[in-house]
């Protein structure tokens, strides 16, 4: 079920980059707007909130009063212009304090916080079923599984071969990037390689085939293409098994 979340703001700008932010991931969802602390109180006392997206600077009540009034209150990322109450807000049990203007990547930083989500795998992180956003380049990028043909392993990063993009280099291991990837549409054939499974033409106990890309089967790696024998009944539509 996804998180159920509340954004606490008075500033409408601030309030749209939040919503559009929180949108964009599925496993998030917005129960209440408020423009005020009263307003956020009376929702939360109508609602199960599991996280609360806090601005500070307030009118009548600020957000780290808000939050001490709250006999249980849902967990909390901060988001504010100001720098000053960072200690407060920690010491508060806060997730996270996120400075204004936010960026995508910042927040999706708190968020893997609050999912509980190791920061050595917080370098990727899915969206939806069709596309999955992979850090490079000081950004996060947009891969569209579909276009994916194969991911490739080197020393200290992993390369995302594309049909439809240029190649995207991001520096992570591929046991990461393989455990965010739907089991379904991919398979790991090598300790270096991982392939889109609709992507292959053909393939032997020793390589596989992409289009005119060959690439190796690992000894240890075989079994799952038990998976793609005709007796199966599991061939992709277009594949042919070489002897």
């Amino acid at each position: 079920m996804p998180c159920r979340c509340i954004i606490v703001d008075d500033e409408p700008p601030a309030i749209k980059v939040l919503e559009n932010y929180i949108e964009s991931l599925p496993q998030l969802e917005i129960v209440g707007v408020c423009k005020n602390a009263f307003e956020a109180i009376n929702l939360m006392n109508k609602e199960k909130v599991d996280l609360m997206f806090l601005d500070i600077n307030m009118p009548k009540l600020m957000g780290t009063q808000l939050l001490k009034t709250l006999q249980h209150p849902p967990k909390v990322i901060f988001t504010t212009a100001h720098k000053d109450y960072a200690i407060e807000a920690f010491d508060l049990d806060a997730i996270d304090y996120l400075l204004k203007p936010i960026s995508f990547e910042r927040f999706l930083k708190a968020v893997n916080k609050f999912c509980n989500i190791p920061q050595s795998e917080a370098e990727t992180y899915i969206q939806s079923p069709g596309f999955v956003y992979f850090r490079a380049d000081r950004k996060m990028v947009k891969v569209f599984l579909d276009d994916v043909l194969y991911i490739e392993s080197f020393k200290d990063y992993v390369v995302i071969h594309r049909s439809n993009e240029s190649s995207l280099r991001i520096k992570q291991t591929l046991n990461s990037v393989e455990r965010v990837l739907p089991k379904h549409q991919f398979l790991r054939i090598h300790r270096s390689y991982i392939v889109s499974f609709q992507k292959i033409s053909a393939f032997t106990k020793t390589d596989v085939e992409i289009g005119k890309i060959e690439l190796p089967i690992g000894r240890s790696y075989f079994e799952v293409f038990k998976q793609l024998t005709p007796e199966n009944q599991n061939l992709p539509e277009g594949v042919e098994e070489r002897p």
